[in-house]
């Protein structure tokens, strides 16, 4: 029986097995050797699809592609056009449960000079939501900045636990604790008290709440936008009634007055 042939090459499956290495073994340990092993082949074989300089940088438009797709399948359009921000909302938490999938791609993403071209399909569906429900091109270009932003990095954990296995805190954390008084107990809250209000910064919790005072920032400036407008239609149409309204007459007694 013949022996089944090896599926070929691509720069799809070149990352895609990348993403994996990246995945199981972290970033450091994604390589041309290590990726054509998984791939079972010679590493000079990659270099016809990525060079080693590109790896990198492929790897995060997987990644940041794999985003993409999954925000894009999270919900059809909205029957409400102008149900923008609970579509928005259900794409930007898909959108997380993907990067929390691949917790070393926010710092690699940050690397990358600009987006990868795999993100724009994303941007493009955002954007399209925004501007069909009336809130116009200024507040979405603000709106992919800001929500760009947290998709792509709120993974990173701001207060890591640095204490050794007696709870002691190192030197370091120490000096920071008496030259920075306030952060160092902000710090101590998010790590130590897990049940309080605050919690540890990467949470579902913490996510959502902070996606929520977005979304409320970009909903009251677009309520603002439009009721601007509506005020200035407004008097514009008082003024332009004005000016057509005829004369008054000269009141009576003025006119007798004047025989």
């Amino acid at each position: 029986m013949p022996a089944r042939a090896k599926e070929p090459l691509s720069r799809a499956r070149v990352l895609a097995a990348a993403l994996e290495v990246a995945d199981t073994e972290g970033v450091p340990a994604v390589t041309m050797r290590r990726v054509a092993e998984v791939l079972d082949c010679e590493a000079m074989s990659l270099y016809h699809y990525v060079d080693k300089k590109a790896l990198l940088a492929g790897l995060t438009e997987a990644v940041v592609g794999e985003i993409a797709v999954a925000a894009l399948d999270a919900l059809p359009p909205p029957e409400d056009p102008a149900d923008w921000r609970s579509v928005v909302r259900r794409r930007c938490l898909a959108a997380r449960e993907v990067m929390l999938r691949h917790p070393w791609a926010p710092p690699l993403v940050a690397t990358q000079p600009q987006p990868p071209p795999t993100v724009y399909p994303l941007f493009e569906a955002l954007v399209a939501t925004m501007v069909e429900a009336g809130c116009g091109y200024e507040l979405a270009h603000r709106a992919i900045h800001s929500l760009g932003s947290m998709l792509l990095g709120f993974t990173q954990e701001l207060f890591e636990p640095t204490a050794d296995d007696e709870g002691v805190a190192s030197p370091q954390a120490q000096a920071m604790a008496l030259a920075m008084p306030y952060l160092a107990r902000l710090a101590e809250v998010a790590v130590h008290e897990a049940e309080g209000t605050i919690g540890l910064c990467d949470t579902q919790a913490e996510f959502e709440f902070t996606l929520g005072l977005v979304l409320d920032g970009l909903e009251a400036h677009h309520r603002a936008s439009r009721a601007g407008q509506t005020e200035a239609s407004g008097a514009a149409a008082a003024q332009a009634k004005a000016a057509d309204a005829p004369v008054a007459d000269a009141p009576a007694a003025t006119a007798a007055s004047a025989v």
